[in-house]
């Protein structure tokens, strides 16, 4: 599997997705059931193994009823 360097941003979209769930009381499941995304997917987001696509954001950002931009936030 060919891994993308990390980068500051990815984690802090990390960072930002489990903030959010933990404030609600989410699992991944229940996140990735709102978002219409795969659970293993959305962990390996939040573990800043996997880079994130605008549209797959969209729908997480949806998901949490929250804008997009939000989750890009320091």
């Amino acid at each position: 599997m060919k891994t993308t360097p990390k980068s500051p941003l990815r984690d802090t979209v990390a960072r930002n997705m489990r903030k959010l769930r933990a404030e609600r009381g989410w699992s991944q499941e229940y996140l990735a059931n709102e978002a219409g995304l795969n659970r293993t997917y959305l962990s390996a987001v939040e573990r800043s193994e996997q880079n994130i696509s605008i549209d797959n954001l969209y729908r997480v950002a949806e998901g949490f009823g929250v804008e997009a931009w939000t989750l890009l936030r320091p």
